[in-house]
């Protein structure tokens, strides 16, 4: 449970540090790195950075998840939003939600383009943390 507070205060910040600005970056531009347990992804132009942190994610995501390029930008950015603006909705109600899952909310603005490679992760973490702790936030939530 720790953990995914860890990862969600973690991703928070990252997207609540982002630019205004409008570019779109380029998968060759964003270093991937990936050690144990945590992935890590950041663009020093947008000066954004996305760190999941999770036991469990880094070998779903390998092994369940689609791959890249599998969906559209669009795609990932219309489904992201949907789910953190449900996830922003449950932290604001902590006697109806568990408080331990939705501890802080997670400023992603769909007037910024973030990439592929963020939004794809974001998606991801956003299924298998719905698989993962049986949480239903938006629409059919795939069983990968």
């Amino acid at each position: 449970m720790k953990k995914c507070i860890s990862i969600l205060f973690v991703l928070a910040t990252i997207i609540a540090c982002s630019t205004a600005q409008q570019n779109i970056a380029s998968n060759d531009n964003v270093p991937n790195k990936k050690l144990g347990d945590t992935i890590r992804i950041a663009n020093d132009s947008l000066e954004y950075e996305v760190i999941i942190i999770d036991n469990g994610f880094n070998t779903w995501l390998a092994s369940r998840a689609l791959p890249r390029n599998y969906y559209s930008l669009a795609y990932l950015e219309n489904k992201n939003y949907l789910y953190v603006t449900e996830w922003n909705n449950r932290v604001l109600q902590p006697n109806r939600y568990n408080p331990n899952l939705y501890e802080m909310s997670i400023d992603y603005r769909p007037d910024i383009h973030y990439g592929y490679e963020v939004n794809y992760l974001i998606y991801n973490y956003m299924i298998y943390f719905q698989n993962t702790y049986k949480q239903k936030l938006w629409g059919n939530v795939p069983s990968r």
